[in-house]
């Protein structure tokens, strides 16, 4: 099977839906974010929880990442690699404009419910969760265009398929991937 990677907009859904379409095709799940996260604890940061970007010291690493490109390159490497063997669903913000093979996926959503979401997740407010996702999209925005050039979140032209996640839950964003694959990818 052709390698799944998955982009999006911060709390879109991106890890949940990549789980559950795993789980049905008997695959693994990967993420840039678990590879980032191993340097960083290699680094003396601790690492805690699915939102610890959001905390001050996820924080704290963004800015010292922004510091070290080739932290963010070699992962993406690595991903690469895993894509082009395939069997494998990768969830990775830049993946798709650099990653020449796969089926690329983009899920999006407005504003207020990926803040909704996240507040779900994290235990926060959605106020606070708005603030996040903007610096957070400011931050990628910003960091993926010095890397790589790419207008993240704006060109959308990589991608075999957009879905809203506005409307549907998790399970059935995965069911309109799965779907997608079977009608025009196994």
């Amino acid at each position: 099977m052709e390698a799944i990677i998955i982009s999006g907009l911060p709390a879109a859904g991106k890890t949940t839906v990549a789980g559950i379409v795993a789980a049905k095709y008997g695959i693994k799940a990967v993420g840039g974010g678990d590879a980032l996260k191993e340097i960083a604890e290699d680094l003396g940061f601790k690492v805690t929880g699915e939102g610890w970007w959001d905390t001050p010291e996820g924080m704290k690493f963004v800015e010292k990442r922004k510091q070290m490109p080739d932290f963010d390159k070699k992962v993406d490497e690595k991903l690469i690699k895993k894509a082009e063997k395939g069997d494998v669903i990768i969830t990775s913000y830049p993946l798709p404009w650099i990653c020449k093979c796969g089926i690329k996926v983009w899920l999006s959503g407005s504003e207020e419910k990926r803040a909704e979401r996240m507040a779900t997740r994290d235990g926060k407010t959605v106020e606070e969760c708005i603030t996040i996702i903007r610096q957070r999209e400011e931050k990628n925005y910003k960091m993926y265009k010095s890397m790589y050039g790419i207008e993240f979140g704006k060109d959308l032209g990589p991608f075999d398929i957009n879905i809203d996640t506005d409307d549907i839950d998790a399970d059935k964003v995965a069911d309109v991937l799965i779907e997608f694959i079977k009608d025009g990818w196994m």
